[in-house]
């Protein structure tokens, strides 16, 4: 067998981008062949990247791609298990494809959309970056009039459609979304269960005890209605011009509210907590006192 040289490792680090232990274990299989140690790697890449999906991906980006005439858009969620994974231009590349192929098939289920060449492509970025990596929402806006907003970090990503308007005014109000995180987009538009949670709310509060039930009516009416107006998009102050409800901007722009959607990277996922310094000293063979 070829002695292993440093030389051999670095080329394979650079062609598959994995750790040089794993590099060298690899060449030692193959008995020193770069290309046969390769070919060894991608048989194994499924195997190492199911044994990474078990482990949380909370971290991530939320990405968005707009039709050319600004009535169709595709929003999209993939998550890593670290945000400085989520920075990566690898990751970012292969968040960007996902999103393209979305758009350009008109795919929303997740399941459908990764079938073949997209799966390949993410267990070979499981492989070489060495976290867990899954897309996890996709979700197509579209109207008359469709804006966009995704904030600096990638990490919030909103869309908004109107029955008219301008694509500035609904990028505006998309911004807004982002910023301020209404539950609807308009007073009737909240479920019934979470009035009733807050009518709970309400009446358990120490002002309402011992009041006869038609002030308890009376005060019950006026929480609600401000509960629904600061929780309703349309009903909020304008995040650049408190003096104007989103509702009157669009309105004053000539339309009304269709839809819209926020993603916020990790929400609803129960983040894991690691110990590190375990973890650490699980890896050198170690015992934590």
């Amino acid at each position: 067998m070829a002695a292993i040289t440093a030389a051999m490792v670095k080329e394979l680090r650079e062609r598959t981008g994995l750790g040089m232990m794993e590099c060298k274990k690899a060449l030692v299989e193959a008995g020193g062949s770069v290309d046969a140690a390769i070919e060894e790697l991608r048989k194994s890449s499924g195997l190492k990247a199911a044994k990474k999906a078990g482990r949380t991906a909370a971290e991530g980006v939320s990405l968005i791609k707009v039709s050319d005439d600004n009535t169709v858009a595709y929003i999209l969620e993939v998550n890593s298990e670290t945000d400085f994974v989520a920075r990566d231009d690898n990751f970012m590349n292969f968040a960007n494809d996902v999103l393209n192929v979305a758009f350009e098939n008109s795919r929303t289920d997740v399941a459908e959309l990764m079938e073949g060449d997209l799966e390949a492509k993410r267990e070979a970025l499981v492989q070489k970056i060495g976290e867990n990596i899954t897309v996890r929402r996709i979700v197509r806006v579209e109207g008359p009039v469709v804006g966009a907003y995704v904030h600096s970090t990638n990490k919030i990503a909103s869309v908004v459609a109107l029955t008219a308007g301008s694509a500035e005014v609904a990028r505006d109000v998309a911004m807004h979304v982002a910023a301020v995180n209404p539950r609807v987009g308009k007073p009737e538009d909240m479920p019934a269960d979470e009035l009733e949670k807050e009518k709970a709310v309400i009446k358990a509060q120490p002002d309402m005890e011992g009041k006869p039930a038609e002030i308890v009516e009376k005060m019950m009416g006026g929480r609600i209605k401000k509960f629904l107006a600061e929780n309703s998009l349309v009903e909020q102050p304008f995040v650049k011009n408190p003096d104007q409800s989103v509702g009157q901007l669009i309105k004053d722009n000539g339309g009304e509210l269709v839809s819209f959607v926020r993603l916020e990277v990790g929400e609803g996922i129960e983040k894991e907590e690691v110990d590190f310094a375990a973890e650490v000293a699980a890896a050198a063979g170690t015992g934590k006192s």
